[in-house]
């Protein structure tokens, strides 16, 4: 069985996807973009303001589904420079900082939606019902 995740926290989906779905025990996030969700424009600030809203929209997306930082196992990174790696890191450190951080794959790509820098795709552990 599947549910559809969604919040009003996190920017909606600008196509036919899905903000998460639950399936088999796990969240499976879409990939998310530093989307004002009230405004649903990009955010203003450089690479940093970026990274911190994608990671407030994954925050607020788990939340949805009752998950937090903790219970994520996988993330994949999409960058389109990966000379932003070490900046990050540091900032990802800063929400992922348990005592096992999730697997994560980084890659650098031509281009994201929107002009975006950076796009975080998560997959987590669901609690018990």
């Amino acid at each position: 069985m599947t549910r559809p995740i969604s919040t009003d926290r996190a920017p909606k989906a600008i196509g036919p996807y899905s903000q998460a779905v639950e399936a088999g025990g796990f969240l499976f996030v879409s990939g998310a973009i530093p989307l004002d969700p009230a405004t649903g424009a990009l955010v203003d600030g450089g690479f940093e303001a970026q990274v911190r809203r994608v990671l407030d929209n994954l925050e607020a997306i788990l939340a949805a589904a009752g998950c937090g930082f903790a219970d994520v196992v996988k993330t994949t990174v999409f960058l389109a420079d990966l000379g932003d790696f070490a900046a990050l890191n540091a900032l990802y450190a800063e929400r992922f900082s348990g005592p096992v951080p999730p697997a994560r794959s980084t890659i650098q790509v031509a281009a994201l939606p929107r002009g975006a820098r950076v796009e975080i795709e998560a997959t987590a552990r669901l609690p018990e019902r």
